[in-house]
């Protein structure tokens, strides 16, 4: 396909769905590099983000949008249009409350960059925009006609958020996007003038599973046991429950001819190997001091969204989507099956929030059962 790339000297004008930690960081950076941001945000966080402004403290720099543009409704956003592309950077429970008011405006809507974790989330957004798709990602074969609105793309920096429009880059990695779509090329030219550190990549469905890998690293076992990741990958009975999740997202990441490839400053290849080729004892150490680097003592954001009280986790989309995609290749997949399920379970409250708090002998009984 043929990739049009927009002169870097025009400015374009960019909605973001959400201003949380990466809609802050990746659109406040978009505004400040001379481009037109509009936020769409719930009503509670546009006053504070409007009163207080967006504070970004990228690796020590402080660096600070003033005055910006932030809506509690696509109405309002769209008559800053016409918009030359659309990025939603929303945690997946929370995307199809997000579309229901855009539907009926989906033919104003430009094309949208996915950058959510896990591997549905672009067919949904095509399915409600009334948009072709079609099996580009291998999920949903067969979508109503239309033209192809959806970009898949994914965020693998760190970054944190102490409260609404104040985010912190904690280490810069980088952005994946797909490159099959027209706009590909000039988001990219954007996103790397922004200091985002951005690559296009020739396979939507590689980038998004590789990447759904590395999500699955010492999040649901951390949430469910209220440990840290280091405490996971140190304690040699949860390591195996590590590694037999991530085997298991494996087969069937290879059942359906899927590559795994590396991410910005991410070696994904390197960990499919260690949990596919090397024994346990070996493996260990090398993914104890990748996930050390990478998460080490800072809880991971199972955890965060378990103790926030939304009674909602990406548990459903991430393990949870291992467990659909199995069932559907009739691949077993009992460890996040029973990740998915426990979590789940917490997050609803159907299991008391300390039922397995430090408990990994539980744990580890009910993945032996299982």
């Amino acid at each position: 396909m043929n990739v049009t790339i927009i002169p870097t000297s025009n400015r374009l004008r960019l909605l973001i769905f959400g201003a949380g930690a990466i809609g802050t960081y990746v659109g406040g950076s978009l505004a400040l590099s001379g481009h037109q941001v509009i936020f769409l945000e719930r009503p509670e966080a546009c006053a504070r983000i409007i009163e207080s402004g967006m504070q970004m403290n990228l690796l020590g720099e402080l660096r600070r949008v003033t005055d910006p543009i932030v809506t509690p409704s696509i109405e309002e956003a769209l008559r800053y249009g016409p918009l030359d592309a659309a990025i939603i950077a929303l945690k997946s429970f929370d995307l199809q409350s997000a579309l229901e008011p855009v539907k009926p405006f989906a033919e104003q809507i430009p094309a949208i960059l996915s950058l959510q974790n896990g591997v549905e989330n672009e067919a949904i957004i095509a399915k409600a925009l009334g948009d072709a798709l079609g099996d580009a990602l291998g999920n949903t074969p067969g979508q109503c006609p239309g033209k192809n609105k959806v970009i898949a793309g994914t965020v693998t920096s760190a970054i944190g958020r102490s409260a609404a429009g104040e985010i912190a880059l904690e280490r810069l990695r980088g952005m994946g996007i797909a490159q099959d779509h027209p706009i590909s090329g000039t988001l990219l030219t954007a996103l790397n003038e922004a200091g985002l550190n951005a690559r296009l990549y020739p396979s939507a469905r590689a980038m998004k599973w590789s990447k759904l890998l590395t999500n699955l690293l010492a999040n649901a076992s951390s949430a469910i046991l209220g440990m840290t990741p280091a405490e996971i990958f140190a304690h040699p009975g949860l390591y195996q429950i590590e590694a037999a999740q991530l085997r298991e997202a494996l087969s069937v990441i290879h059942a359906q001819g899927i590559p795994v490839v590396d991410l910005p400053a991410t070696p994904v290849r390197l960990l499919a190997f260690a949990i596919q080729r090397l024994p346990l004892w070996l493996s260990r150490p090398l993914l104890t001091r990748a996930v050390g680097s990478g998460r080490g003592g800072k809880m991971p954001s199972f955890y965060i969204d378990l103790h926030s009280g939304r009674g909602q986790s990406e548990v459903g989309a991430l393990n949870g989507a291992v467990v659909r995609f199995g069932e559907h290749l009739k691949i077993p997949t009992p460890v996040n099956r029973l990740l998915t399920t426990t979590l789940l379970g917490l997050s609803a409250k159907e299991l008391a929030l300390d039922s397995y708090a430090r408990r990994p002998d539980k744990l580890i009984e009910l993945w032996k059962r299982a």
